[in-house]
């Protein structure tokens, strides 16, 4: 079967100013994404390891410094202009700020009736609203109580909903969306994931979901990649991830996460991790070695390819060395859904 979205061998520098190198935010990462086993990816990670500018290169908003992304099997930068209409119906995107996508003159009508208009989705006006109406109704919104309204009137919540309804009603096999719980309340994060997995669930779409907090990665997602300094760390089915990581990165992530003990000095906390690394990383080894509690010389000769720990997983880390390389670190095999999502 032919991809809906093909990364192959992706890559992207961003120059540096004022005689400064330039910037590595993504480092030959390869994966395909079917329209026929939709499923929910989510790729974590902190801040500046390429999160972000996976999701941009998947859009088609940046351009790759090398590899190619592919939609449907052609070049992304090198569509024609019916195939590019098809791959904006096809590929849809949420942001992360729930505010500074509107456009503060209009309702948030418009928002709305634009795609409607745009693909020709409604022979009428009367159709349009009823489209309208029902797509709000499927992500738990009420048309009464949002049509007519200007974004600010709108709670956080409802306007990043209103986002996801206005993907929806181009009916997409593909929705990136890019931190969309990050700016609401904690208490609307469930209803908005619960609308995104009902998506996947329901409606067939698959979702790239792009996050730093691993509890609404686990919560919501089928398999996830992990990415670090541009680089991919680890990836799999989520359960097995975030139950049992073997990267020593993930590791870090997974006890970084806050747990409920009344009796915790958090304050007096060590974060004996990133002191215990016994070397220095070098330019051409593996990125995360000054980090890493594990590090050995071996670790500095060269950065480490991508490793079968297990049918759905991979990691990139020598102490897996044993195990087989990924072709080309391809992640396809390992990120596809090859097994029911567990239960929650």
């Amino acid at each position: 079967m032919v991809p809906l979205i093909e990364a192959v061998d992706v890559s992207k520098r961003f120059a540096g100013g004022l005689g400064r190198e330039s910037t590595l935010a993504l480092a030959g990462l390869s994966l395909a994404i079917h329209a026929e086993t939709p499923s929910i990816i989510a790729v974590v990670g902190e801040s500046g390891s390429g999160k972000t500018t996976l999701a941009r290169l998947l859009l088609g908003l940046a351009d790759p410094t090398g590899g190619q992304v592919r939609y449907r099997g052609g070049d992304l930068r090198k569509l024609r202009r019916d195939e590019r209409l098809a791959f904006r119906r096809d590929v849809q995107a949420v942001f992360q700020d729930p505010y500074g996508v509107y456009n503060p003159f209009y309702r948030v009508d418009h928002v709305l009736a634009t795609p409607v208009r745009r693909f020709r989705l409604a022979a009428s006006r009367a159709q349009a609203k009823e489209l309208i109406g029902e797509t709000l109704r499927v992500v738990g919104l009420q048309p009464e109580e949002i049509l007519g309204r200007f974004p600010h009137q709108l709670s956080g919540g409802q306007r990043q909903r209103v986002m996801v309804a206005r993907a929806l009603l181009l009916k997409p096999k593909l929705i990136v969306a890019d931190e969309p719980v990050s700016m609401v309340d904690a208490s609307l994060r469930a209803t908005i994931l619960g609308s995104l997995r009902r998506l996947t669930d329901e409606h067939g779409i698959s979702i790239l979901y792009i996050t730093h907090d691993l509890a609404t990665a686990y919560q919501v997602s089928d398999t996830i990649l992990v990415l670090y300094r541009a680089h991919v760390a680890e990836a799999g089915a989520v359960e097995r991830v975030v139950k049992a990581p073997q990267h020593p990165y993930t590791q870090l992530l997974i006890t970084s996460i806050p747990r409920a003990h009344a009796a915790r000095d958090w304050l007096m906390q060590k974060d004996d991790a990133r002191r215990a690394a016994p070397v220095v990383t070098a330019a051409e080894g593996c990125c995360f070695a000054d980090r890493c509690p594990l590090a050995t010389p071996d670790c500095l000769g060269a950065p480490p390819a991508l490793y079968r720990t297990e049918p759905r997983r991979a990691v990139a880390c020598v102490q897996f060395r044993h195990h087989p390389a990924l072709p080309a670190g391809d992640l396809g095999e390992v990120l596809s859904m090859q097994t029911p999502r567990r239960s929650s």
